[in-house]
């Protein structure tokens, strides 16, 4: 669902992602890890069609970016630092303008029942201004959710959320995987991330610099990887 061969990106003169090679299999959780500054909001960012590659392959859902990014864009979500909601409209009325942005046949009761998932059913007709900010987070991923993406790309989703709000993040990840999605997120929690996804990757200098598959590593060893990649 997720490909890259010899992905490149450069801003002017400075190189951020220098060949990168990457794939994420339907139903497959991997979690990108890597000190700021490696590349990796920009690797979301091509593979969300939000920058073009300087040089390289990327293709996601099948289709090859930036050629095809329209229809990609039908099969992907973002879940940015960015929350990309409207504080002066309530949480339902959010879901509503996405909903119809994207022309979304889903009515009324699937935007209530994601509401209800993410615990903000109660509160569905208040102003989101008015939201602490692991509400905003929780809606945000109800946005996400919205257009049942193949594809979910997520850059540092448990920044605000309680640990109330993680565990929930994590039966989500949990539902979307189990019906096929492939999911790509940034994380800065070793232990978590080992526990959570199939894959873990630390991302340094532009590259995939260390692979662990799921148990391959307690977060002992792969901090000391972490450690000495960044060291490089």
């Amino acid at each position: 669902m997720i490909e890259t061969r010899a992905l490149t990106k450069s801003f002017g003169l400075r190189p951020v992602l220098r060949g990168l090679d990457l794939e994420v299999a339907a139903g497959e959780c991997v979690a990108l890890f890597g000190p700021n500054g490696a590349g990796k909001t920009t690797l979301l960012r091509i593979l969300a069609t939000l920058s073009k590659p300087t040089s390289g392959l990327v293709r996601v859902a099948g289709f090859t970016l930036p050629a095809q990014a329209e229809a990609a864009r039908r099969r992907l979500s973002l879940l940015a630092h960015q929350p990309l909601l409207y504080g002066d409209l309530t949480a339902e009325e959010n879901l509503t303008f996405y909903s119809r942005l994207y022309n979304l046949r889903d009515g009324a009761a699937q935007r209530l029942a994601l509401l209800e998932r993410v615990g903000l059913a109660a509160r569905r007709r208040d102003l989101v201004r008015t939201f602490s900010r692991g509400m905003w987070q929780r809606l945000a991923l109800a946005r996400a959710l919205l257009s049942h993406p193949e594809v979910l790309l997520m850059d540092e989703p448990y920044t605000g959320l309680d640990p109330a709000g993680a565990a929930l993040l994590d039966d989500v990840l949990a539902e979307v995987k189990a019906r096929g999605c492939a999911v790509l997120l940034t994380m800065h929690d070793i232990a978590h991330g080992l526990a959570l996804a199939d894959r873990a990757l630390i991302l340094t200098h532009g590259k995939i610099t260390f692979t662990a598959q799921r148990g391959q590593v307690t977060a002992a060893q792969f901090a000391e990887h972490y450690d000495a990649a960044t060291r490089q």
